[in-house]
């Protein structure tokens, strides 16, 4: 039976969420709607989803939280994928969030769909924003890529922590969890993930390049989701955008927002099937 997908009505709130040994910035809008849980880019703050959130309206509960590091949350000595997912739990433990419908962009797709095949029970679905494509991208030479890039930046990246352009991680901190999605990334290992999902998952997916690729490699990439799609039907592509990764959020709001409302429309179909006959 499909549960309620809501939770009990919150006020608006903002705030630090304690966790392991750091402390999340939190912003949840309270209310009665659908709570939906945005999960950020890999370096990101909560501040891009702005243009998303305001496209949805009032309808929804939105909370928004800064990972670990990045923003105004505090540092850690833990910048796992592991450990981002398991601050989704917090943060719905902090705000009382029973179920949640969640949208991930670029990481956070990634730690979306794992939250989601994990706890289908507290899923509402999920929204994936240009990430979480199954693709053995990551070799040596790409391994030695990404750490010769941040390498590069090193020098600059403190410079524009005090703007909250840049995370407060080191350079081979940043490269490191860089290589982690491409370990993620591998079929073996993403593709269970995606075919163990049960709820509703829409793609939002862009067209263009994202920071650091080559050619059409993005292209290659995304085009992983057509075995996906074949052998998990609740996994569909709402959108693809003429829009580079970097921009998605920013040109393509009103299609990510319209998935939002496509999965939350499935959940409550789903549950009037289930509703037991007056």
């Amino acid at each position: 039976m499909t549960k309620k997908s809501t939770s009990s009505t919150s006020s608006k709130w903002t705030g630090m969420v304690p966790v392991d040994d750091t402390a999340l910035a939190v912003t949840d809008t309270g209310g009665p709607g659908v709570p939906v849980v945005y999960l950020n880019g890999q370096f990101a703050t909560q501040g891009y989803w702005r243009r998303v959130i305001a496209e949805l309206g009032t309808g929804w509960r939105h909370i928004t939280y800064d990972e670990r590091a990045r923003g105004k949350s505090k540092r850690s000595a833990d910048y796992s994928f592991d450990a981002a997912v398991r601050d989704v739990d917090a943060v719905l433990a902090a705000r009382s969030v029973d179920r949640a419908l969640l949208v991930g962009w670029s990481y956070g797709a990634f730690v979306a769909s794992h939250w989601a095949s994990r706890n289908p029970d507290r899923t509402v679905g999920a929204v994936l924003v240009d990430g979480a494509f199954p693709h053995d991208w990551l070799d040596e030479a790409m391994e030695q890529r990404i750490r010769k890039l941040f390498r590069r930046m090193g020098w600059f990246l403190p410079l524009l922590r005090p703007t909250g352009l840049t995370p407060r991680m080191t350079a081979e901190q940043q490269a490191n969890s860089n290589i982690e999605i491409g370990v993620i990334s591998r079929e073996r290992e993403l593709g269970p993930v995606l075919d163990n999902i049960t709820v509703p998952v829409r793609y939002v997916v862009a067209s263009g390049t994202s920071f650091g690729s080559r050619g059409d490699e993005q292209e290659r990439i995304r085009a992983s989701l057509d075995t996906v799609i074949v052998r998990n039907p609740n996994i569909k592509i709402s959108a693809k955008l003429a829009s580079n990764h970097g921009a998605i959020l920013r040109k393509g709001f009103p299609a990510i927002a319209e998935a939002v409302r496509e999965v939350a429309a499935l959940d409550r179909e789903a549950a009037r099937k289930t509703r037991p006959a007056d």
